[in-house]
Formats: C-alpha cells, sequence, structure tokens
C-alpha cells in the first residue's frame, strides 16, 4: 500500500466530562461510515461516566497520561497503530461528514490538514472569539509562513509520522498550535478544508483566559521553532523608543530653537539599532522559509525513492513466483 492511501485510519477522540454530546457524537460517527473499531476515545479521568457510555456502545475507550487536552493527545498518537490519524472534539461541534473529505486531502499528498470552521452556525462563536482566532492566525501566517484561516481547529487529520515528531511541550487547548506549528517549520506540508462549526452543547471549556495562555503559548513556540527571528525581533522593539526620541528633539529644535544633544543621540543610537535588528530579523524569516523548503524537497526525494524501492521489491516477487 502505498504512503499516499489512508485507507487504514484512526480517528481520535479527547474526551472529558462529555456525558450530555458523546451518544449524539458516536452515533454520528456510524451514521456517517465511521466503523466503531476506527474510533479511539481518549478519556481525561471523566467523572460524568463518559467512559462507561461509549463502552457500553462498542467503541474502545482508554484512559489519558497526565492531564489536559495536549496529553489526551499525545496519548492518542500513541496508541493509534494507523499512519492516518484525524482528531475531532467530543462535544458535538465539529460535524462528523467533513471526516473522509479531510482524509482525503491527506491521500492527495499533504501532512496536516485543518478543518476551518468557514460554515458557523448562529451562536457557535462570539465576536471576542472570531477576533482572537483571526489574530491567532495572522499571528502564525506572519511568523510560520503558513496561510492558514484557524490554526485552532480542533479537526484535523495528519500523518502519523509527523505527530511522532512533535514534542507536546505546551499544555491544554494549545496543542493544535504546537502541531501546526512544528508542521510548518520542518518542511511538512499543511493545507485546510473549509468545514461547519455547530453551537456547544452544554457549557463552554474555552474561555478568555485560555486565549490569554494560547497568545503566550505561540510567543514560545517563536522561541522554539525560531529563536533567532524571536531575539532579532525584540531587538527591533527598539526602534520604537528611538523614533520617538528623533521625533521629540527635532519638534523642539524646530519650533523651540533648543538642542537636546544626549538625547539627540540616544535617539539616533536606538533607531539605528532597531532598524538594524529589523532587517536581520526579515532575513532570518527568510532563511527559515528556505531552510523548510530544502526539508520540504529532502522528504519528497526519501518518498521517491522509497516508493521505487517498494515497486522493486513488488518486482522481484512476482519474478520469484514465476520461477517456481
Amino acid at each position: 500500500m502505498g504512503e499516499g492511501s489512508c485507507s487504514d485510519y484512526t480517528g481520535i477522540i479527547p474526551v472529558l466530562n462529555e456525558a450530555e454530546t458523546l451518544p449524539i457524537v458516536l452515533t454520528e460517527l456510524v451514521e456517517n461510515g465511521i466503523p466503531r473499531d476506527r474510533v479511539l476515545i481518549v478519556d481525561g479521568n471523566s467523572s460524568d461516566g463518559s467512559r462507561e457510555i461509549a463502552e457500553s456502545r462498542g467503541f474502545r475507550v482508554i484512559l489519558q497520561e497526565g492531564k489536559g487536552k495536549a496529553m489526551a493527545v499525545k496519548t492518542g498518537v500513541e496508541n493509534a497503530g494507523s499512519e492516518c490519524i484525524v482528531f475531532m472534539d467530543g462535544d458535538y461541534t465539529y460535524p462528523a461528514r467533513h471526516i473522509h473529505d479531510l482524509l482525503k486531502q491527506l491521500e492527495n499528498g499533504y501532512d496536516l490538514v485543518i478543518g476551518s470552521r468557514v460554515y458557523l452556525e448562529k451562536g457557535s462563536q462570539s465576536t471576542l472569539f472570531k477576533l482572537g482566532n483571526k489574530a491567532f492566525s495572522l499571528f502564525f501566517r506572519v511568523l510560520f509562513g503558513v496561510k492558514l484561516s484557524d490554526v485552532l481547529s480542533g479537526m484535523y487529520p495528519a500523518r502519523r509520522k509527523l505527530l511522532r515528531e512533535v514534542g507536546f511541550e505546551l499544555t491544554g487547548f494549545s496543542v493544535e498550535a504546537e502541531i501546526v506549528a512544528h508542521a510548518a517549520s520542518t518542511g511538512f506540508r499543511v493545507t485546510e478544508v473549509p468545514i461547519g462549526y455547530r453551537r456547544r452543547v452544554g457549557r463552554k471549556k474555552l474561555g478568555v483566559r485560555h486565549g490569554f495562555k494560547i497568545a503566550l503559548n505561540i510567543v514560545r513556540l517563536t522561541w522554539r521553532y525560531s529563536p533567532v527571528f524571536f531575539i532579532l525581533a525584540l531587538g527591533a522593539l527598539m526602534l520604537i523608543p528611538g523614533l520617538y526620541l528623533d521625533m521629540f528633539v527635532l519638534y523642539r529644535w524646530l519650533f523651540y530653537g533648543v538642542v537636546h544633544h544626549v538625547r539627540a543621540l540616544a535617539g539616533i543610537t536606538l533607531s539605528g539599532l532597531g532598524a538594524l535588528w529589523s532587517i536581520l530579523a526579515v532575513l532570518t524569516l527568510y532563511f527559515k522559509r528556505f531552510e523548510i523548503r530544502v526539508l520540504r524537497a529532502l522528504r519528497d526525494l526519501e518518498k521517491k525513492v522509497g516508493s521505487e524501492a517498494w515497486q522493486a521489491s513488488r518486482g522481484n516477487v512476482a519474478i520469484n513466483r514465476n520461477s517456481y
């Protein structure tokens, strides 16, 4: 079977106290042609009977290691034997009908496919949530060069080889951002497919405080995957006070005839250093893009060599059979 095929896949659903929605989600999976033996429920030690509900309906359930969604995803990856793994939440927000369309994009050569929440049910996302999601996606586009509109989507299939490389260093709901950052920074192919998104049944688990934590974690990801750019970007901030001092000195000299030698020297120094670090930061981004292209080319070459070797081995088997 070729590497592009996803006929053998595993659907992983992290669950924590989703007894109210889990029966609906599991029923919808079966109705959309997802076999029970292809689904793995990763339970975060629910206290509302979520595990028992899934088991009573014939689904495999395992307890996650540690706490938080990131550890649930990691536990699922370690216990899934398939080369293609698709994730979705157990809160009924993500329609199961999109699973096959997402997996099809893996077969088209991508390593990670984000289900971009485009078709929103009324009341599914607040205005603040929409603005925050757009801000995170724009931040990602600048830092990691990946043009995605929904980097925090909880519905996405990925190849096992990619997921095994992720360190899962971040906790909670930042796990999707870490997976996308790793894929985009190490040459894996990433795309997105528009999907629907429904209003959550029951109480929401994601609040404003989680948004601030995700923003902080994205900064941590920048340090993790592009530390040189991070340092240079911090240095570029010197341009702001430098320009302020320059304008202040110029204003005082033009309108009042007062010369501030020390402030002028400080402003010129800060502006010059800030401009220099800004240029270096931009160059660093270009070098990072070049590195990604090289890694992608090497993976394509490895895939081509592996495919040729596999075809050659099949040919040898056929020759050996004909010799008898």
